[in-house]
C-alpha cells in the first residue's frame, strides 16, 4: 500500500547535514518526495512511497545522523498522490 507523511523534526537539526542524510536514506528505500529546512530551525519533509518503507525513514528521523540531536517528531497523514520521482532537497 503506497502512503503519504509530512514529517517535522526538531532538535538540532540544521547545519549538520540532516537533509542530505535524509535523502540518502530515502533514496536506499526507494521513499520519494523532499526534504528542507524551516526558518524556525526545524526540518521538515515530505515522504511518499510503499508504506513500510516510508514508516522506516520516519525511525530513521527519529534518531537522525550522528551528528543531529532529534528533541521531537511530528507526523501527519496525507492522501497519496505519486507526484515525486526521486528524493531531493529543498533549499
Amino acid at each position: 500500500m503506497k502512503t503519504r507523511r509530512v514529517v517535522t523534526v526538531s532538535g538540532i537539526v540544521q547545519g549538520v547535514n540532516f537533509r542530505r542524510h535524509t535523502q540518502q536514506q530515502a533514496n536506499a528505500l526507494g521513499v520519494s518526495g523532499w526534504v528542507t529546512n524551516l526558518p524556525d530551525g526545524r526540518v521538515e519533509l515530505c515522504a511518499e512511497g510503499d508504506e513500510a518503507a516510508v514508516h522506516e525513514l520516519i525511525a530513521w528521523c527519529r534518531r537522525g545522523p550522528s551528528s543531529a540531536r532529534v528533541d521531537g517528531v511530528e507526523v501527519r497523514n496525507e492522501p497519496y498522490r505519486g507526484e515525486f520521482d526521486g528524493f531531493g532537497i529543498r533549499r
